[in-house]
C-alpha cells in the first residue's frame, strides 16, 4: 500500500495552509462526529435534548410576548413567529459555546500533531449545525400544526443559513482564539450568549422597534439574520428593512474576515500556550 508523507519545511506551512485544510479532511469529519457522540452520551434522552431545549424556549416567549404582551406577529402564528428566530439564534449560541471551548479541550492533541488549527472551531460549528437541523423538525411540526403553507420565499433560507455559518465561524474563531490565551472567556461566553437573546429579535418582531431606532439596534448582527430567517419562512406580512439588514450583514462579513485573520495570526503560538 502507497502512503503519503507530509514533509514540514520552513515556510511551507503558511503557502500550504489552504491546502492543507483540505488534505486534513478526515481530521474534521473525525473530529465532528466525536463531538456528535459525546454530546449526549449517557443522557437518557440522547439527541432529543436538541428539540426540548428550544420549544421550551419557544413557549415560554410565545406565552410571555405573544399572549401577555400582545405582540404583533408579522401576519404568521406567534409559535412560528418565535421558532423562525430560535433556529439561527440557538445556532449561533451553541457555536459560540462549543468553538469557545473547542481548543482547550483538543489540547493534547494541537500540541504533539500538525494540522491546521482551524480545523477544530470549524468542527465545533458543524456539530451546532447538527443541533440546528434537528431543531428544524419542530418548525416543520409547528407548520403543519397551525396549517402554515410557506411563500416562495423559502427557497432562500439557504442563503440565510449562509450567513448564520458565517456569523457563527466569524465569532467563534474569535472566541476560540482569545480563550487559549485569556481563559477568563469561559465566564465571558455564556454572559454574552444570555445578554444577546435579550437584544436579539427571538421573542418579538424586530418591526416594533421605532424607526429611528433600526438602524442602530441593526448594529446587532444578528439583527439581520433572524429578520432574513422570518422574511423568508413567514413571507407575507414580514417585511426586511433594507437598511439595517445591509448593515448586520456587512458586520457579518466583517466578523468572519476579521475572525480568520486573528485565527490565522496567532494561531501558531496555541500549541505553546495551551
Amino acid at each position: 500500500m502507497q502512503t503519503k508523507e507530509l514533509i514540514i519545511e520552513a515556510g511551507r506551512t503558511e503557502s500550504q495552509y489552504w491546502k492543507d485544510l483540505w488534505r486534513y479532511r478526515e481530521l474534521f469529519y473525525f473530529l465532528a462526529w466525536r463531538d456528535i457522540l459525546v454530546r449526549y452520551k449517557q443522557t437518557a434522552i440522547g439527541i432529543a435534548w436538541a428539540l426540548i431545549r428550544p420549544f421550551l424556549t419557544m413557549v415560554v416567549f410565545t406565552v410571555v410576548f405573544g399572549t401577555l404582551a400582545k405582540l404583533p406577529s408579522e401576519g404568521a402564528p406567534y409559535p412560528i413567529l418565535v421558532f423562525a428566530a430560535m433556529l439561527p439564534w440557538q445556532f449561533f449560541a451553541n457555536a459560540l459555546a462549543e468553538c469557545s471551548n473547542s481548543l482547550i479541550t483538543n489540547a493534547n492533541l494541537i500540541s504533539k500533531v500538525y494540522f491546521p488549527r482551524l480545523i477544530v472551531p470549524a468542527s465545533a460549528v458543524i456539530v451546532s449545525f447538527v443541533d440546528f437541523m434537528v431543531s428544524g423538525i419542530i418548525l416543520l411540526g409547528l407548520m403543519a400544526w397551525y396549517d402554515f403553507v410557506p411563500s416562495w420565499r423559502i427557497l432562500m433560507l439557504p442563503v440565510f443559513i449562509g450567513i448564520a455559518f458565517a456569523a457563527s465561524i466569524g465569532a467563534g474563531l474569535w472566541l476560540a482564539a482569545l480563550n487559549v490565551k485569556y481563559r477568563d472567556f469561559r465566564y465571558i461566553v455564556p454572559f454574552i450568549v444570555q445578554f444577546g437573546l435579550y437584544i436579539s429579535p427571538v421573542g418579538f418582531s424586530s418591526q416594533i422597534v421605532p424607526e429611528k431606532w433600526r438602524l442602530l439596534y441593526s448594529l446587532n448582527p444578528m439583527v439581520g439574520v433572524i429578520d432574513g430567517f422570518r422574511w423568508a419562512i413567514l413571507g407575507g406580512e414580514s417585511q426586511l428593512y433594507w437598511p439595517g439588514f445591509g448593515l448586520s450583514m456587512g458586520l457579518v462579513a466583517l466578523l468572519l474576515v476579521s475572525g480568520v485573520w486573528y485565527f490565522r495570526k496567532v494561531e501558531r503560538t496555541f500549541a505553546d500556550v495551551i
